[in-house]
C-alpha cells in the first residue's frame, strides 16, 4: 500500500473537516417533484448569481461585489474572450472561477477545460475543488446526475457524465493534443502562473511566456468558441501577468481597495480586517500583494549612512519640521504625519530622531514637545510645519488651537509654517536628498537604526520611484527640513560662526 505523504495526509484531514459543512449547507429537498425541479433548474439557469448561491453555498458565504458580478457577466456573455483578471489577494479569484467554468460546464456551454498552473502539483491543487464539488456536491448530483465517470476520474484529469473533460497542466508540460472527443480546448484558465522565484530571472519569465503563446494558447480552435482567463495579482514589473495585460482582450484591475481608500468588498473585507492584517506586513509586501504594485527597493536610494551624531551643541542649530495629513485617526490607509529633527554640522546633514506613523492631530503636536525635550536646550531649534495653500486652513483651524492648548501646560512651541510653493514631490526629493545620500552627506543617527519610526523613513525612501505609488511623506519631511536649512545658511553673513565648529576659549583656572 502506498505510504501517503504529509501534504496527502492534511488534504485527507481538510476534505474531513469540510464534507461534514458541505453535506448540511447543500441538502436537497427530496420530496421537489420532477417537473419543479426542471422549473427550478431552468430559473436558476437564466441568473447566474442564484445559481452560484445555491449550488456552492458552501463557498458564497458572502455577496458578491459588483466588480465580481461585473466580471462575471462578461465572462458569461462572450463566446470568444480573453481576460485578465489582476485581483488582489483576498478576493476570491479562484472561486469566483471555478463557480463559472462549473456553471458553464454543467450548461453545456464549454466541454474542455486545461487549468493551467506553476507546477503540475499547483495545477492539481488547484483543480481538486472542482473535482471535490463534482464527487461531492448533492444539489449538482440531483440536478445534473453523478458527475465521477467511470475509468476516467483521477486526480489532474478527469471527464464528468455530461462529457466536460478537466486537465491540470504545469507551465511548460506538452498541452499538444488536448482533446474531448471532437472538442478542442475551449476553456484555459491560468492561475498562480508566476514565482517569485522566477520573476527575479526575466529569462525565465520570457521562456515561460513564449511557452503560453506557441504551445498552450494555441490548443484552442481558431474558428470556435473559446474562453481564456488569467488570474493574478501582478508581483513584478515583468511577469507572466503583464505579458498577458499586454494581449488580452481586456485588462480587469482591483486592488483590495477602491481608489477612495475603501474596502473595495467591504461584505468580506472589512476596513478594521485589513488594517490589523496590514499591520503584519511592509509597505512593499502590501502594494505587491494586494495592489498590484510591485515596488523595486533601491531605484533611487539604494543604501544609507549611519553614524554616531555630533554633540547638539556643535550644531549652529536644528530644523524640526514636520509634515502633517489631514486625517484626525490612527487609519492606516490615510497619509503618514512627519516630523524629524535634522541639524547640518561639518558639511553633513544628520537625521538625529523622529516620528512617522499613523497618529491623531493633538499626538502630532505632542511629537513637537517629544524632540523638544530630547533636545534640552543645548542648540537653537526652529519648529517648522508644512503648510501650503491646501493645508492652511487647517492649520489655522485645527493646528493653532492644538499648540495654544498644549502652552497652557507644557510651555509655548514657536511654530513656523512654511508657504512655499513646493514643486512635483518626487522631482524634489530625488533632486535635493539625493545627490547628498549619494556622497554620504544624509547621515542617519546610529542610535536610531531600530527606531520604528526611522525604519519607515528608510522604507518610504527605498521604495521611492518616479510613479510615487508608495507613501513618501516621511522623505518629504527630511526634504523640507534640509531645504530650510539650506535657507538660513544662506542668510548668514560670512563672519558667522561656521556650523559644526565652537568658538575656542581660553583655559580657565
Amino acid at each position: 500500500m502506498k505510504r501517503l505523504s504529509v501534504d496527502d495526509r492534511q488534504a485527507v484531514r481538510d476534505w474531513g473537516e469540510f464534507y461534514p459543512g458541505l453535506m448540511n449547507a447543500v441538502a436537497v429537498d427530496d420530496t421537489e417533484s420532477r417537473a419543479d425541479r426542471m422549473k427550478r433548474i431552468a430559473r436558476l439557469e437564466s441568473h447566474p448569481e442564484e445559481w452560484f448561491r445555491y449550488y456552492f453555498a458552501s463557498w458564497a458565504t458572502c455577496e458578491p461585489a459588483d466588480f465580481h458580478r461585473r466580471a462575471t457577466r462578461r465572462l458569461l456573455e462572450h463566446e470568444r474572450w480573453y481576460e485578465v483578471r489582476a485581483w488582489s489577494r483576498e478576493l476570491a479569484k479562484s472561486v469566483r472561477s471555478m463557480f463559472e467554468i462549473l456553471y458553464l460546464a454543467m450548461t453545456g456551454k464549454i466541454h474542455n477545460v486545461l487549468l493551467v498552473s506553476s507546477s503540475q502539483k499547483n495545477a492539481e491543487r488547484l483543480l481538486s475543488p472542482f473535482m471535490e464539488e463534482l464527487e461531492s456536491n448533492p444539489r449538482i448530483s440531483n440536478d445534473y446526475g453523478v458527475q465521477p465517470r467511470l475509468g476516467s476520474w483521477e486526480a489532474g484529469e478527469f471527464t464528468t457524465s455530461g462529457g466536460c473533460s478537466f486537465r491540470a497542466i504545469g507551465a511548460g508540460q506538452s498541452p499538444r493534443g488536448t482533446r474531448n472527443r471532437s472538442f478542442r480546448a475551449d476553456f484555459i484558465l491560468v492561475d498562480d502562473i508566476d514565482t517569485d522565484e522566477e520573476c527575479r530571472n526575466p529569462d525565465r519569465i520570457t521562456d515561460k511566456w513564449k511557452w503560453i503563446e506557441e504551445a498552450l494558447l494555441p490548443t484552442v480552435s481558431v474558428s470556435g468558441s473559446y474562453r481564456i482567463l488569467f488570474n493574478g495579482n501582478v508581483i513584478a514589473k515583468y511577469c507572466c501577468i503583464t505579458c498577458a495585460m499586454e494581449k488580452a482582450m481586456r485588462v480587469d484591475t482591483v486592488n483590495i481597495r477602491d481608489k477612495n481608500g475603501n474596502s473595495i468588498w467591504p461584505q468580506k473585507n472589512s476596513e478594521e480586517d485589513i488594517e490589523c492584517f496590514f499591520s503584519m506586513f511592509t509597505t512593499a509586501a502590501i502594494q505587491k500583494e494586494f495592489y498590484n504594485n510591485p515596488l523595486t527597493a533601491g531605484d533611487v536610494f539604494r543604501e544609507f549612512t549611519y553614524s554616531k551624531i555630533p554633540p547638539l551643541n556643535r550644531f549652529r542649530f536644528l530644523v524640526n519640521y514636520g509634515d502633517p495629513a489631514p486625517s484626525n485617526s490612527k487609519n492606516a490607509k490615510g497619509s503618514y504625519k512627519a516630523l524629524f529633527l535634522v541639524g547640518l554640522c561639518e558639511g553633513k546633514y544628520y537625521i538625529i530622531t523622529g516620528f512617522l506613523d499613523h497618529v491623531t492631530n493633538a499626538e502630532f503636536v505632542d511629537w513637537y514637545y517629544h524632540t523638544r525635550d530630547f533636545v534640552k536646550d543645548r542648540t537653537q531649534i526652529y519648529n517648522y510645519i508644512e503648510n501650503n495653500k491646501l493645508q492652511d486652513p487647517f492649520y489655522e483651524q485645527v493646528f493653532i488651537p492644538l499648540f495654544v492648548e498644549g502652552a497652557k501646560t507644557r510651555g509655548m512651541i514657536g511654530i513656523i509654517p512654511d508657504a512655499r510653493a513646493k514643486p512635483d514631490k518626487f522631482s524634489r526629493i530625488e533632486g535635493n536628498l539625493e545627490p547628498l545620500n549619494r556622497l554620504g552627506k544624509l547621515v542617519i543617527n546610529e542610535a536610531e537604526r531600530d527606531n520604528p519610526h526611522m525604519l519607515r523613513l528608510v522604507e518610504q525612501f527605498m521604495l521611492l520611484n518616479a510613479q510615487m505609488k508608495a507613501p513618501a511623506d516621511g522623505p518629504d519631511c527630511i526634504e523640507g527640513a534640509v531645504w530650510i536649512i539650506n535657507q538660513k545658511l544662506s542668510q548668514l553673513s560670512p563672519d558667522s560662526i561656521k556650523i559644526g565648529e565652537r568658538k575656542q576659549h581660553g583655559k580657565r583656572f
